[in-house]
């Protein structure tokens, strides 16, 4: 007897998250003020990103890019998602002491709560590299992007500089993501396109 097949997954149905795959990095002031006052300044000039757009950046931890990109990038909209909701009560303080508008939800990488084609870029400051199954990630990043839509993410180089010892041997598996196509490369960053058809 065969079983039946399991109903779809609706995008919007509430993700089960699975924390325990990720370990979560300290809190580290110069870390904090180095990537809202350096980080992403470089990552929006270096890349040429654009005002105005819909965007998500996944594992946003305590929110410390978001009031950046948002002065950065003028968004039409903002959201950060990250697993661990402690580090999203964080979020949401630092975000009120910013006077930052944007959307926290909780939520894993891999079944992102968003409808297909809901953004216009995805930034990740290096959580793909640091979660089991990276692929399924690259899956729902390339999903959740129009087409044409980019992902910025880091390079292996700028994981290597940021976290040596826990970066090493970890890489992102483009091969099993083929709808996320190259488009730029900055040293420390890089972007990949959404592919037009599938």
């Amino acid at each position: 007897m065969t079983a039946a097949p399991a109903p779809p997954r609706s995008c919007l149905a509430a993700p089960t998250v699975e924390r325990g795959a990720y370990r979560p990095f300290p809190n580290e002031d110069g870390r904090n003020r180095r990537q809202a006052g350096l980080e992403v300044p470089a990552l929006v000039g270096s890349l040429g990103l654009i005002r105005g757009l819909r965007i998500l950046e996944v594992g946003c931890g305590r929110g410390i890019a978001l009031p950046a990109l948002e002065r950065c990038c003028r968004p039409h909209r903002l959201v950060g998602l990250d697993i661990d909701p402690a580090l999203l009560v964080g979020a949401r303080a630092h975000l009120a002491a910013s006077g930052t508008r944007a959307e926290l939800v909780e939520g894993d990488v891999r079944r992102l709560p968003f409808p297909s084609a809901a953004f216009d870029l995805v930034v990740d400051f290096g959580t793909c590299y640091h979660i089991a199954r990276p692929d399924e990630a690259l899956a729902e990043i390339a999903r959740v992007l129009r087409p044409g839509g980019r992902f910025a993410y880091e390079t292996k180089l700028s994981q290597l500089l940021a976290h040596p010892i826990r970066s090493r041997g970890r890489r992102l598996p483009w091969d099993r993501a083929p709808l996320l196509q190259p488009d730029r490369t900055a040293w420390l960053w890089s972007c990949r396109r959404r592919a037009v058809s599938a």
